[in-house]
């Protein structure tokens, strides 16, 4: 194995430079912990961005995954596939009604991308509204979705028009939507953004004027959806269904997959309309497979509804002067601090728990949904203690 020196070294004479790296390699996990080179252990409470709803090396995703490698990696759609198919029957259990039509590709933004070619298909309308502080991935469509002008600012003439509008300001949809809008873009809970979970009544009217103009309501689930907030679906909180939702992170158990799912009764693609090379491959269907049956019958999103509570619950009660609030739903919180949250994410760190930023002042937690109680205790000690070395 190589040691840190030889992984940065090489890391950094070819890496991208898209990436701000921090001083840390990981190379090793199991469950909610993760292991770098020098053997040390930390608590993932990024679950590598959303991903790992499982945790790492899950033994039912690694053995479906080591299964289906030894009987066929890739089948393209222009065939039918058995992995393929029992992925669709195990999604739709989940599902609302009507949500029955879907197209697999490979990331949370392709998804974002093949959302917006069904609204602009189905619809014929060129309109597209979103939100500000919303994140919906860095490809060129779903770079136009996503509000914040840095992401853009180098892309700004090669991106669709879209109309940002406030998040959680209803009189604003209503402002900007009329019957040329092929679709409103929302976060249940925006995530990048701050995690900013936004009133039902604001979704439930939305939900009402999508309705009557003729515009497709399009859920972002990518980060929050497949049990993180205490649901199926975030947008479940709210008690409405979108005609289209983006699926991605975690839908795969850490394989690389997306999915766009919409409702049936708006018809169907064009042939020829829209196509991914590996999207729907056995491989990513088999550890999906496995990851939305675990998910089910270890009820993790149930359970993620009770920790999320008792973690919220918890986290409110610290008595820090640098605490602005606390907010979020199941495993998907954000702790919004009076000042950049940086020193607070280093010094996690140093005590071997790893958090994301949410912005410059939002502390993140997203751990694997099989988190335990003495873990999530761990972390905020260890968040308590960064916050008093302020």
């Amino acid at each position: 194995m190589m040691n840190f020196e030889q992984i940065t070294t090489l890391e950094n004479e070819h890496t991208s430079g898209s990436y701000s790296k921090r001083p840390l390699d990981l190379v090793r996990g199991s469950g909610v912990e993760v292991f770098d080179s020098y053997g040390k252990r930390y608590l993932d409470m990024t679950s590598g961005q959303g991903v790992a709803l499982l945790g790492h090396a899950h033994p039912r995703v690694a053995e479906a995954i080591a299964t289906q490698a030894h009987t066929l990696i890739t089948c393209p759609e222009i065939f039918y596939n058995d992995r393929r198919a029992e992925l669709y029957a195990e999604l739709s259990k989940h599902l609302p009604n009507g949500l029955n039509r879907m197209f697999l590709c490979n990331s949370g933004a392709e998804a974002n991308e093949g959302a917006l070619k069904v609204a602009r298909i189905l619809t014929d309308r060129p309109k597209v509204i979103a939100t500000m502080r919303g994140f919906h991935g860095r490809t060129m469509g779903a770079l136009s979705l996503t509000w914040n002008k840095k992401y853009r600012d180098s892309f700004e003439d090669w991106t669709i028009p879209v109309t940002h509008v406030p998040y959680n300001d209803l009189d604003a949809i209503a402002r900007a939507i009329d019957g040329q809008t092929a679709a409103v873009v929302l976060e249940a809970i925006q995530g990048e953004g701050g995690v900013n979970p936004a009133d039902a009544a604001y979704l439930q009217g939305v939900r009402a004027l999508c309705s009557q103009h003729g515009t497709m309501l399009v859920f972002d689930e990518v980060q929050a959806g497949l049990g993180r907030t205490g649901r199926w679906f975030a947008f479940e909180h709210a008690n409405i269904v979108p005609d289209i939702i983006s699926l991605g992170k975690g839908i795969a158990g850490g394989v690389p997959m997306g999915a766009v799912v919409w409702n049936g009764a708006h018809g169907m693609l064009p042939s020829a309309s829209h196509g991914s090379t590996f999207g729907g491959n056995p491989l990513a269907c088999a550890a999906s497979i496995a990851t939305l049956q675990t998910l089910e019958q270890e009820q993790l999103p149930q359970r993620s509804h009770e920790l999320g509570q008792w973690a919220l619950e918890s986290l409110s009660q610290l008595d820090s002067p640098h605490i602005r609030e606390v907010r979020g739903r199941g495993m998907m919180i954000g702790i919004e601090l009076k000042s950049r949250v940086t020193p607070v994410l280093m010094s996690l760190q140093e005590q071997g728990i790893l958090a994301l930023t949410a912005g410059n002042n939002v502390l993140r937690l997203l751990p694997p949904l099989i988190v335990t109680e003495a873990q999530l205790q761990e972390t905020l000690t260890a968040i308590e203690h960064a916050l008093r070395a302020l």
